[in-house]
């Protein structure tokens, strides 16, 4: 990607889609002028824009008919110490994530947890590293939320967890309006989660203290699209009510 040859909207915009596309992607940023070369020169990337001003909800209430919480990828492989792909931040949201399940849970809100779930061959492996193989202990639901028999389950191949599974569906059929983002990682499968979410029109909640990312920039960048491109509500989760 040539990054003078694009047009945001501020600095910080702009260099959230570099980000984005050389750290998430593993795309070449290099410049207009080299783009057509054989061999691109490449232009590193180092995010250091401060974010627009972002609005956070001081109460948010919910039908908790109509509403699901979605627990991302909080699974041994990145919310455990020694982790394939472990992230730090996970421990930090541990304590919101467990209120707001226990909330949701003791109103009869619908609880839904994604799994990243990898085949060996998985080919997003040529991006990371191997992780969260199906089946493995590494794949399954860190046992801090102790999932139960009334919890949903959607296995996702990829950072969306709609893509290619029921999630949907399963929403629909429940008559689920509203959804509540939790998990990890903010500007990975929590972000493309709740940009699907909101663009098969379901209402968009994101516990801001319930998310966790590799660097600040990240946490930013993720917070900032969630709430400028997909019109979500950010709220801290004490302040997220199922009524």
């Amino acid at each position: 990607m040539p990054h003078d040859a694009i047009a945001p909207l501020n600095e910080f915009d702009q260099q959230a889609t570099l980000r984005e596309v050389s750290f998430l992607y593993k795309g070449l940023i290099t410049t207009a002028d080299h783009a057509f070369d054989a061999s691109p020169e490449p232009v590193k990337v180092e995010p250091n824009a401060k974010p627009p001003e972002l609005k956070v909800a001081s109460s948010v209430e919910l039908p908790k008919d109509k509403t699901a919480l979605i627990i991302v990828d909080m699974q041994n492989d990145f919310a455990r110490e020694g982790g394939a792909l472990y992230v730090p931040g996970t421990k930090e949201t541990l304590d919101s994530i467990k209120d707001l399940l226990k909330r949701a849970r003791s109103s009869g809100a619908m609880v839904v947890f994604t799994q990243d779930w990898h085949r060996k061959d998985d080919p997003e492996f040529k991006i990371w590293p191997p992780h969260t193989l199906q089946g493995t202990e590494g794949a399954q639901v860190i046992a801090d939320f102790e999932p139960s028999e009334g919890d949903y389950f959607i296995k996702k191949r990829t950072y969306d967890a709609f893509y290619g599974t029921d999630m949907d569906l399963l929403l629909r059929q429940n008559g689920i309006q509203n959804v509540v983002i939790t998990g990890t990682v903010s500007n990975i499968c929590v972000l493309h989660t709740a940009g699907k979410a909101r663009l098969h029109g379901y209402n968009l909640v994101v516990a801001r203290d319930g998310i966790s990312s590799l660097t600040p920039f990240d946490m930013d960048l993720s917070l900032r699209q969630m709430s400028f491109l997909y019109n979500g509500t950010v709220a801290d989760s004490g302040h997220i009510q199922f009524k």
